[in-house]
């Protein structure tokens, strides 16, 4: 029963995917690491996460709450809770949505070319490395 912290944080993560944080799937005991299809990316840094449109709708939104602060301290950080879930929801779909196409092909018999895997990995990458920029 001497279990490391950090073999236990691993087993607890293990069946965790995109498609389950979209609310799309079960967690699984696969080990599989889910990958995404994506054009190639130049400037790995600048791919963008959303549409243009979805970006510039959630900066509106924020800048709206953001205005209503001064007037309703409480409601602004509720609904900020609120849209920043929605942001994250929304980026856990278009990985999900990614990773579905690539299972599709699998599922069909397609081979899925190693470069379609590397570019996946590459976005998966980027991402996460956003995730933990201070």
């Amino acid at each position: 029963m001497n279990e490391k912290p950090d073999e236990k944080e691993g087993q607890r993560d293990q069946g965790l995917s995109t498609a389950t944080l979209a609310g799309r799937g079960e967690a699984t005991e696969s080990t599989q690491v889910p990958v995404v299809a994506t054009p190639a990316i130049t400037d790995e840094q600048a791919a963008p996460l959303l549409t243009t449109n979805e970006a510039n709708d959630l900066r509106s939104r924020w800048d709206s709450i953001q205005a209503g602060f001064v007037d309703e301290p409480r409601r602004s950080v509720e609904q900020a809770d609120n849209l920043v879930a929605e942001a994250m929801k929304r980026l856990a779909e278009t990985f999900a949505d990614e990773r579905a196409k690539l299972e599709g092909q699998w599922d069909r018999g397609d081979n899925v070319s190693t470069e379609d895997l590397r570019l996946a990995l590459r976005r998966y990458r980027s991402f996460f490395n956003r995730l933990l920029s201070v």
